[in-house]
């Protein structure tokens, strides 16, 4: 019964509805255009699969075993660690931390953690936002400072807006150094790449991991705008890395 609840539940969330209709509606509309009426199936059949806990496991769950987790006692020592903004909603009435998206604030929860097994690490908290005074970093460090973390021990990287101005900005401070970067698992193979472009060592404390790979049966094949957008997120990961094989295919200095 219970898990009968859990998959009528389900199928009426917004995206499992949406599909069912139009997939629906599609069987009865005129067929006379075989090949529109073909894609059109297949387009919501499609969504369908990438929407589904057992598509994500297959397509994201290899990547997430692939990253290493970090390991405190492997590392004695260090000397920063990078926090890098997931964005933001603004809102000046509300506190700093309910103003961060989910992303920044696992990061920084991490981030944060980090810093209490590194007592004498400075704490960087990257990220711009849509003006120069509301900034991820800035809400970060807002939030950080609330949780018990000195505001001596926090730079702001509040300029850039994308990884690779993160990593060019970083760069002078963080050139042999020893630095821990917090970021998604999604995120973090290209974040380290551009560090690295950057001549940044960085050793990898990956948060916001999916774990589909744990979906139990009776919800792998119904469709989850949640898992969509952790497919979306890897997909946008996909092209992000394409971009940049292509830059450096035109012009190996470029990034």
């Amino acid at each position: 019964m219970f898990e009968l609840k859990k998959v009528i539940g389900g199928l009426l969330m917004p995206l499992p509805v949406a599909l069912i209709v139009i997939f629906l509606l599609l069987l009865f509309v005129s067929k006379t255009k075989v090949k529109s009426y073909s894609l059109c199936m297949l387009s919501v059949v499609f969504l369908w699969v990438i929407s589904t806990p057992h598509f994500a496991d297959y397509w994201i769950t290899p990547k997430e075993r692939a990253l290493k987790h970090f390991v405190h006692t492997q590392h004695k020592q260090v000397d920063y660690i990078v926090v890098l903004g997931g964005g933001l909603s603004p809102n000046s009435n509300l506190q700093a931390n309910l103003q961060l998206s989910n992303s920044s604030l696992v990061r920084l929860i991490e981030g944060a953690r980090l810093a209490s097994i590194y007592p004498n690490a400075k704490l960087i908290m990257s990220g711009a936002g849509y003006t120069p005074a509301m900034t991820t970093s800035h809400l970060m460090s807002q939030t950080a400072q609330s949780l018990g973390i000195s505001a001596n021990r926090i730079q702001l990287n509040s300029k850039a807006r994308d990884t690779e101005s993160e990593a060019r900005d970083l760069a002078p401070t963080l050139v042999d150094s020893t630095v821990i970067l917090v970021t998604s698992a999604s995120h973090m193979r290209r974040a380290q790449d551009l560090f690295s472009a950057q001549g940044i060592d960085t050793i990898a404390s990956p948060v916001e991991f999916y774990n589909y790979d744990t979906t139990p049966i009776y919800k792998r094949f119904t469709a989850s705008s949640a898992v969509l957008l952790s497919i979306t997120r890897y997909t946008h990961e996909w092209v992000g890395n394409q971009w940049i094989k292509l830059r450096r295919a035109l012009d190996s200095g470029s990034v």
